[in-house]
């Protein structure tokens, strides 16, 4: 009982305690404030933009659809869609995003800033106008003091070397890999892609090349074999029409040169070009056919994306409003104010406890 009671807490009392001390509290509450202030100019503004993207889909679901929808919603996915047979679906959009050759294909991409029309390349705009708080220079010296930043592209020419990054090529890595998102619902596969960016114009702009480069990216790859068709029949139409071409010619030299001759000779020789000929053109028609069918099967893979959203200036940041910074500094601050207000008034009290 009387380990209980030794244990209680007076909150009343140390309610009592804190308004008798409300002067002294103010005093870090102004601190708190000042500070809050220095560090809300302090932090960067930061926009978003984003496009919302509805991938098209095969029909032929062999499940219900209340069955499917349950079963995406945990993750699973069990249509019967000929998508789900594919090596990538929406469900891996997101790791695409994070794969070096992707990333390294935004490097280059041009942008321009709300208030500056100048084209310059999207990671020049990251290395030499993106600003940090004041207290990440010391951070940002002392690395450079232990080990300096090497040049991004260290032969003058190309892109990084994707299999030996030096310091300064993964941190440009991953600032582009940090300021890219893509998010796929598991239930609908809508796609939502997102680009943050101190200039909402260079949000807008980087999110509108994402929304290219995926769909460039999944279309070459649902499209790799078709096209490989296409390009396969097209070299044998090319070369059917070409031999086809020749043996009319020597066709037509042959029956102009001996379109009076009787001779028996002559005229099979001249028959069995015909016959060559007609050969010859049956396979060129056979050839384009085939061409035709293999590039109505590469339309036919070539998958389409409806734009639900497309991206669009957004002139209202998605970072910490500054009154809010301030407030988390003043609550901060009275805490602590709190904390050496109450530590004075029961010093003795929390040592004999303690002890």
């Amino acid at each position: 009982m009387e380990k209980q009671k030794r244990t209680e807490i007076d909150i009343i009392g140390l309610l009592k305690v804190l308004i008798r001390n409300w002067k002294y509290l103010m005093r870090y509450a102004a601190a708190g404030a000042v500070g809050g202030i220095i560090a809300a100019f302090s932090i960067p503004k930061v926009f978003s933009s984003s496009v919302i993207l509805a991938p098209e889909f095969s029909s032929g679901a062999t499940l219900s659809g209340s069955l499917s929808d349950l079963a995406s919603s945990f993750g699973v996915n069990l249509s019967g869609n000929k998508n789900a047979m594919d090596a990538i679906y929406p469900d891996l959009y997101p790791d695409i995003f994070e794969s070096t050759k992707f990333i390294e294909s935004l490097y280059d991409v041009p942008v321009r800033l709300q208030k500056d029309n100048t084209p310059r390349k999207y990671i020049d705009h990251l290395i030499k106008e993106v600003k940090i708080p004041w207290w990440n220079y010391p951070k940002v010296w002392l690395a450079e003091l232990l080990k300096p930043s090497e040049p991004l592209h260290p032969s003058g020419k190309g892109a990084p070397d994707p299999y030996a990054m030096n310091r300064t090529q993964w941190d440009v890595y991953k600032e582009v890999m940090s300021a890219v998102n893509c998010q796929v619902d598991k239930k609908t596969s809508v796609i939502t892609l997102s680009v943050t960016d101190q200039d909402p114009m260079v949000a807008a702009i980087m999110a509108d090349t994402l929304q290219h480069h995926l769909q460039e990216y999944i279309i070459d790859y649902r499209t790799s074999k078709a096209r490989t068709d296409v390009e396969y029949y097209r070299r044998l139409a090319e070369e059917a029409k070409r031999d086809y071409e020749n043996i009319r010619k020597r066709y037509v030299r042959s029956s102009d040169s001996n379109l009076n001759a009787t001779l028996m000779a002559v005229t099979a020789q001249t028959e069995d070009l015909e016959n060559d000929m007609q050969l010859k053109y049956n396979v060129y028609t056979q050839s384009m056919a085939q061409l035709k069918a293999a590039e109505a099967k590469l339309q036919e893979k070539t998958p389409a994306f409806t734009v639900i959203q497309p991206a669009r200036v957004n002139p209202k940041p998605v970072s910490t409003p500054k009154i809010v910074i301030m407030f988390m500094w003043i609550v901060f601050a009275c805490f602590v104010g709190s904390v050496v207000v109450l530590w004075k008034e029961y010093k003795g009290k929390i040592i004999s406890f303690l002890g």
